[in-house]
């Protein structure tokens, strides 16, 4: 998975559930500001369960000790903080709590014991589009992470499925701040047929950019890969080197009076802040969007980091072959109510 927080377009099913996810994310630090603009009409914050991470230990260096082992294979966070968690109790190797200078064995099961915290609130509520023994389809509201990660565990997209749906396993994800169609797999066969069958999936998403568009449909092409980022190192955005990418963008309406273009964008690739990248980068950022600038690159005064919202993003249609009946399938969701505000008289429609 992507460590940004934003849409990863290539399947995540690999053979289970919720522990490969939180493998992906190998000792995640949950750490994080809360941002004002998901807080309206939210639940209140609650102390979540905490979980339990297990890995085996690889590859240790000759003499390497727990503490060393843990700042070099995660470092997301800090040796001092990794040696507070070893004398808190939080980590144990083969059911047995080390000291911090011990030297780790490769083959060893090291534990990580995280204890409940307390989440950011965000909206929990999701609608359900469709439901049969093989698939759902939801409609993530903006705010909303979709896996866990930076700070959030039981406030995801994911937690709240499995309530009502335990089997449920993510094909995809959406970021944060975008809406829209999300697509599960209810049984082992059927997500591994659509995990082959990735690229075949339509994904359309509706989009408020920046400016008014001249060309009524743009095939964009810019290379994506990892550029320099003043407060995360790098991040992904329109870079020569980067890898190929494609999206098509077509105007669904222009709004002249705030200079803004609704576009409708259907992903060829699925990079990571494809959509969002790629619009920038023909000259239409996302209106709001707080980190790239026209040219699809970090803004050059203080961007902002992948988790934060304010831009307009919505997965508006799905489009498969199911894989159990081999019929075709679309589910369309229409965007958030505020969505198309200064585009009413587009007359737009979810069928657009």
């Amino acid at each position: 998975m992507n460590a940004g927080d934003e849409e990863q377009e290539k399947p995540i099913y690999r053979q289970s559930n919720v522990a490969v996810i939180l493998k992906s994310h190998d000792f995640v630090r949950f750490s994080f500001i809360p941002t004002p603009d998901f807080l309206p009409g939210t639940r209140g914050m609650a102390v979540n369960q905490g979980y339990t991470y297990r890995h085996v230990i690889q590859g240790p260096l000759p003499g390497e000790s727990v503490n060393e082992y843990l700042a070099r294979r995660f470092p997301h966070s800090s040796s001092a903080a990794w040696r507070q968690a070893i004398e808190s109790g939080e980590i144990s190797i083969d059911h047995r709590q080390p000291t911090a200078e011990e030297i780790v064995q490769p083959g060893k099961v090291l534990t990580w014991t995280r204890g409940g915290w307390t989440e950011v609130a965000v909206p929990l509520n999701f609608e359900v589009i469709h439901c049969d023994e093989q698939l759902l389809v939801v409609n993530k509201p903006i705010g909303l992470p979709t896996l866990p990660g930076g700070g959030f565990f039981e406030h995801t997209l994911l937690h709240q499925v499995h309530q009502r749906f335990p089997a449920a396993r993510p094909l995809h994800r959406l970021g944060r701040g975008t809406s829209g169609l999300v697509l599960f797999a209810l049984t082992s066969d059927a997500a591994s047929l659509l995990s082959r069958n990735w690229p075949q999936v339509v994904k359309e998403y509706w989009a408020v950019a920046e400016g008014l568009a001249v060309e009524s449909t743009r095939q964009i092409t810019m290379p994506i890969g990892p550029v320099q980022h003043p407060r995360l190192g790098t991040i992904h955005a329109a870079s020569p080197s980067g890898k190929a990418a494609q999206s098509f963008a077509r105007v669904l309406a222009r709004d002249e009076q705030h200079q803004r273009t609704l576009f409708a964008v259907r992903l060829g690739t699925g990079r990571p802040h494809q959509i969002r990248i790629h619009l920038a980068s023909i000259g239409h950022p996302l209106a709001g969007d707080p980190i790239y600038a026209a040219g699809g690159l970090p803004r050059a005064h203080d961007p902002g980091l992948p988790g934060e919202g304010g831009y307009l993003l919505h997965a508006q249609r799905l489009q498969l072959v199911h894989p159990a009946t081999a019929e075709p399938q679309e589910w369309i969701a229409a965007p958030p109510a505020d969505f198309c505000q200064g585009f009413e008289s587009a007359e737009l429609s979810a069928n657009a």
